[in-house]
């Protein structure tokens, strides 16, 4: 298992994983850029161009877990994503770019920028996974009382992974 992450030099952050970690990882994210592609957008052609949406919030329950309602009341919260949720998807769908793209077996070294894209990468890997598994607080009771035998058993390690890659990655940036 990878040693996780530890500071480096100017701000930045170094990683060791193995190979078989990395192709998990890079699973994960290609999952990810799948889940975040682009949203409907308006009808009206400048609308589209400006990638203004148009304000439903998502069925699916990853999709809401990932882009919440900022909003109580309904309209507002409509309105609200109306107008941010495309940028909201690019900004995911480039951070989980990043680590697809800098993401290697062995030892390396993120910068500053490379390392905050990580952490929201991997901050939306948990929550949707966290949200498939019906996570609770308990998850690791759970794992720990959980046979390797169950079928559960590698989803909810992998969750328990990425925890611990976060939790390492928030130690080593701050």
């Amino acid at each position: 298992m990878s040693s996780g992450f530890s500071r480096g030099r100017n701000g930045g952050v170094v990683a060791v994983f193995e190979a078989a970690e990395i192709s998990l990882l890079r699973s994960l994210v290609s999952m990810m850029l799948g889940i975040v592609s682009p949203g409907h957008t308006s009808d009206d052609p400048l609308e589209r161009a400006l990638g203004i949406g148009d304000g439903a919030a998502p069925s699916d329950p990853v999709l809401a877990r990932l882009f919440p309602s900022a909003y109580e009341d309904e309209k507002e919260s409509s309105d609200f994503r109306r107008y941010t949720e495309a940028t909201l998807r690019d900004g995911k769908r480039a951070d989980a770019q990043t680590v697809h793209e800098t993401a290697r077996s062995g030892r390396f070294e993120l910068s500053p920028e490379e390392a905050q894209a990580w952490l929201r990468s991997l901050n939306d890997l948990r929550l949707t996974l966290g949200t498939k598994l019906d996570v609770t607080e308990e998850v690791h009771d759970e794992i720990a009382t959980m046979s390797e035998d169950d079928p559960r058993y590698p989803a909810y390690v992998t969750y328990d992974w990425l925890t611990y890659l976060q939790d390492s990655l928030v130690r080593a940036l701050w």
